[in-house]
């Protein structure tokens, strides 16, 4: 049966159906992300997975075992499941290296491993509450790999940290199959925290998995509007505003509409070519900027590393040739 395989689980909260008849698998160290808006079932179905929460129907199994909801054994959970929840806390006015004692029953060597993985090594003397909460979450994080666990359960990981904890924790989590041989996954509604990460990408939208597969067909070949829109900025264009703007060879991907992202388009200087428009923001993202140019009854977004065109200039936009 493999690693992890959840099969036509849902669950319902009163009358509200929160998970919908769910199934997918999970190869051992294969990074597996689940993205969907506030209250898709993201956190739900991590729970269910956990051995937390319990399904009213469906099943889940884990190494060929099958995981038992609260309503079955009396501690809840699976010993090889690790589950990080969106509210981690430590007890105050403990040193980190007491607070970790507590829970910790490895091998001094293997303690340090963790540690340095984990990047908290340098915090061990610390009390908790000197602790930022990008810190407080790689502690949580150690004290459950310390049971040793086979899959950890991320639910919104990178949701309250700033850009340099979000890349420490992105290093640690790329460290736990390589060197703890420990598979993950993780809930998200970011693209950036998901694409990137991820080697196969669920997308879920109010209890049901609407689509899954590899990030980079998902983000170019969306279902509909709400997966496309989850995963970054995109323009939908008529088969004739295609033409225009210099398409050819192509299939439409959402009905009778071809569905392209800002990266898709080159902006030039006005009268060098293209469909000519008029720019009416400019966002400046650091190594690239995104400019809405507006268009004959449209407002295409254009992603480029150019930077002296102002708010205002004409401009000639195309659709750019695949490779």
């Amino acid at each position: 049966m493999g690693f992890l395989s959840v099969s036509y689980l849902s669950k319902k909260i009163q009358e509200a159906t929160v998970v919908a008849d769910i199934s997918f698998e999970q190869a051992r160290f294969q990074k597996l992300a689940i993205a969907g808006e506030t209250g898709s079932g993201k956190s739900s179905l991590l729970q269910m997975i956990a051995g937390l929460v319990q399904p009213n129907s469906g099943s889940i199994f884990f190494e060929d075992e099958k995981v038992m909801g609260p309503d079955f054994q009396l501690i809840h959970g699976h010993p090889g499941i690790a589950y990080l929840s969106q509210h981690y806390e430590l007890r105050n006015n403990y040193r980190v290296g007491e607070w970790l004692e507590m829970g910790t029953r490895l091998p001094q060597s293997e303690a340090d491993t963790l540690f340095e993985v984990c990047r908290i090594s340098h915090l061990l003397a610390r009390k908790t509450h000197q602790l930022s909460g990008g810190e407080k979450q790689r502690i949580a994080l150690a004290r459950l790999l310390a049971g040793s666990p086979r899959l950890l359960l991320l639910d919104e990981p990178f949701s309250n940290l700033d850009p340099i904890h979000k890349q420490i924790l992105k290093q640690v989590l790329e460290d736990l199959s390589s060197r703890l041989q420990i598979s993950c996954i993780l809930t998200s509604h970011d693209p950036l925290d998901t694409l990137s990460w991820a080697d196969e990408l669920l997308i879920m939208q109010s209890g049901q998995l609407v689509q899954q597969g590899a990030p980079a067909v998902l983000y170019h070949h969306p279902v509909n509007e709400y997966v496309a829109g989850l995963l970054g900025a995109y323009v939908l264009l008529t088969a004739d505003e295609w033409r225009v703007l210099g398409g050819s060879n192509g299939t439409p991907l959402l009905g009778d509409r071809y569905l392209l992202r800002p990266e898709q388009f080159s902006i030039t200087r006005s009268g060098n070519g293209g469909v000519q428009g008029r720019i009416q923001q400019i966002r400046f993202w650091g190594s690239f900027s995104e400019i809405q140019v507006q268009m004959p009854g449209k407002i295409i977004p254009v992603k480029t590393m150019e930077t002296d065109f102002s708010v205002g200039d004409e401009v000639g936009i195309r659709i750019r040739k695949p490779g």
